[in-house]
């Protein structure tokens, strides 16, 4: 088992943050203000006081900027390093360049905000011993049109403004090391190339629904709302 000492977390923050635009333009989006302080030092908070003292930034888009605002971590009381892409490698590439990780860990995105317990999420993982977990999150999709069921041209369902319920990944991982052995190297490859191939494969892949807070701080909308919830949120994270 993964001593606390051990516990390491790998966060992707080399986004260009496109979807946040003009904001981004400065700023990278893991450098973001939400209350007092940015996203992605809320992570690391977090992912502190649960044990998780070794960070890796997975860095490319304006890591200087990043690299200025954390440094080594002493501030916040961990231990940061960071693994710089020279060419984008989506989600899962860039773990292909980071030596010494252990035999488990957490991979997440470095936008955002959630009230998941990363300790107990990622000792289910390592006790089970499985080879990749996700964090999930229900959504639902409301389709705000009255909807035709037809066969051979005829009207045989309607269903006005349905909607549905989906899990939905929150971008938040803890990974075995074995599963490095289906990522190339020096090529980008996203968490969706993995999954299918888990899945193509008869890999069991564990999905550990989460019924807490989340959202992903991708536009500005969501942005906003961030802003807006985060003292209400901030009160239940201990930090």
């Amino acid at each position: 088992m993964t001593t606390p000492s051990e516990r390491t977390a790998v966060i992707l923050a080399g986004g260009l943050g496109s979807r946040l635009r003009p904001y981004t333009v400065v700023l990278p989006k893991p450098l973001m203000p939400v209350g007092e302080s940015p996203i992605l030092e809320v992570i690391i908070k977090q992912l502190a006081r649960d044990g998780f003292r070794r960070i890796i930034l997975a860095v490319n888009h304006q890591a200087d900027l990043l690299r200025a605002y954390f440094g080594d971590g002493s501030r916040l009381g961990v231990n940061i390093t960071y693994s710089l892409e020279t060419v984008p490698l989506g989600t899962m590439g860039p773990l292909r360049l980071m030596s010494s990780l252990p035999d488990n860990f957490i991979v997440m995105n470095g936008d955002i905000l959630c009230d998941l317990d990363f300790a107990a999420f990622f000792e289910a993982h390592e006790r089970e011993d499985r080879l990749f977990s996700i964090a999930a999150a229900e959504r639902e999709q409301l389709i705000d049109y009255g909807v035709l069921g037809c066969e051979n041209g005829e009207l045989v369902r309607f269903t006005e403004k349905p909607r549905s319920t989906y899990l939905v990944s929150m971008g938040v991982y803890c990974v075995s090391k074995r599963a490095l052995d289906w990522i190339p190297e020096n090529k980008a490859y996203g968490f969706d190339q993995l999954m299918l191939a888990f899945i193509a494969e008869k890999h069991k892949v564990r999905v550990q629904p989460h019924t807490g807070y989340w959202l992903d701080i991708g536009r500005p909308d969501d942005y906003f709302r961030a802003v807006d919830e985060w003292p209400k949120l901030k009160a239940g994270l201990r930090l």
